[in-house]
């Protein structure tokens, strides 16, 4: 049986007694909301008179009740038994709009008394409150430090999300505050950056068209495109090459002389040139071939194939570059303030410097038809074994190490 007040489920017995607002409260089932019938507001001075309004109402049972009163000094909570409580809100004019919001406490079945409002909100206060609770779901749980948000942006951002850039171009500075002060923000940018360097580096190693036009549009050749990527994204070669955290040795520029005019301020170059991380800090080096260098040449006897020109020759280049930079700079290269004494704890060492000559794909070893060549791979693996500096590190191994950098961030 459904009423004027939306009692579909209502339930109380008609022929002893006619229903009113406490008895229809009564009535009604904590399962249900209940609307009423729609009617016109009539309240002169109204900005909604003449619209369509109808109330909504809410029950709540709980098993016990806290009260909270003022004794002499002293606050006194104590519980009563069982109670019923009611929300009535008024919408009018379209769905969500809340002109007005009443709590009501409801005498129990049997009881004596009426409904009794304990609590009323009206504009604009009832639409912050309804805002507040339709938000709770975008707001997060966790962080580490406390944040003010503009309400109007919250609501522009939930009520329309594509329009984000836009919100962003009117205040700027209060995104660039939320994330500066959130630290887990801060992350969620940075990792956001790294997953699309390392997507573009995958896209560097499959896409040929794609590697061309870089090729095209640098002056220094295949080479110089790596070394700006790794420039750009020298995380990928300190946190990928070694056990060790490798760190550019120059924040401005990955390629220095080292042999010669050279760092030392005593040429001949590294493509990177790289430290490790720590209390005793030593230096590395870095060469860059391309992902289209050839690892291997030909076969050399039945299942032997040998190294490639350009794997033996990019080997060559490494050690004379590393055993130049020793003979010229010593086993220690120190800091120097501009009187020329030494920076204390900025000393690097030069004792069997490693290196890394990073060349070539893997996927060179598998077969015409896209299996493992076992020959290949056991030839070229017992080479690099072999080889104790540099070591040989090729693109796709780094690209798999980014991937798992960034997945493992996620």
């Amino acid at each position: 049986m459904s009423d004027d007040h939306g009692n579909e489920d209502f339930d109380w017995d008609f022929a002893n007694e006619e229903p009113d607002e406490t008895t229809y409260a009564q009535g009604r089932q904590p399962e249900s909301t209940y609307l009423s019938k729609s009617f016109m507001i009539d309240r002169e001075g109204s900005q909604d008179l003449g619209f369509p309004a109808r109330f909504i109402y809410k029950v709540f049972e709980d098993d016990e009740e806290s009260r909270l009163e003022l004794e002499g000094d002293d606050w006194v909570v104590y519980r009563t038994p069982a109670g019923r409580f009611q929300t009535k809100l008024l919408v009018c004019r379209e769905g969500g709009n809340v002109k007005e919001l009443w709590i009501q406490r409801v005498p129990g079945p049997g009881q004596n008394g009426h409904v009794r409002t304990l609590f009323t909100l009206r504009q604009p206060n009832v639409t912050r409150l309804v805002e507040l609770l339709r938000q709770l779901d975008s707001i997060p749980i966790e962080g580490n430090t406390s944040v003010r948000m503009d309400d109007a942006m919250m609501r522009e951002l939930l009520e329309q999300p594509g329009q984000l850039s836009a919100i962003y171009q009117r205040d700027p500075d209060a995104f660039r505050r939320l994330i500066s002060d959130d630290a887990s923000a801060a992350d969620v940018v940075a990792i956001a950056r790294r997953r699309l360097e390392v997507e573009l580096f995958e896209r560097m190693l499959t896409d040929d068209g794609y590697f061309d036009s870089l090729v095209e549009a640098s002056p220094g050749g295949p080479e110089s495109v790596w070394q700006q990527f790794f420039q750009r994204n020298s995380w990928i070669l300190g946190a990928t090459l070694s056990g060790q955290v490798l760190t550019s040795w120059d924040e401005t520029k990955l390629e220095q002389a080292v042999a010669g005019r050279s760092v030392s301020g005593a040429g001949k170059r590294t493509d990177a040139l790289l430290r490790t991380s720590g209390l005793v800090s030593s230096m590395v080096f870095a060469e860059f071939k391309t992902h289209r260098t050839r690892l291997l040449g030909n076969e050399y006897r039945p299942d032997a194939w040998g190294p490639s020109v350009e794997l033996t020759g990019g080997l060559a280049q490494v050690q004379a570059t590393v055993h130049l930079a020793v003979q010229g700079i010593g086993d220690r290269l120190a800091g120097r303030a501009r009187d020329g004494s030494e920076i204390p704890g900025d000393v690097t060492y030069l004792f069997q410097p490693r290196s890394y000559l990073i060349v070539g794909q893997l996927n060179e070893l598998y077969g015409e038809r896209g299996g493992p060549h076992h020959a290949k791979i056991r030839s070229f693996e017992l080479f690099r074994r072999s080889v104790a500096a540099p070591e040989i590190v090729t693109y796709d191994e780094m690209l798999a190490r980014a991937q798992w950098l960034v997945s493992s961030a996620d």
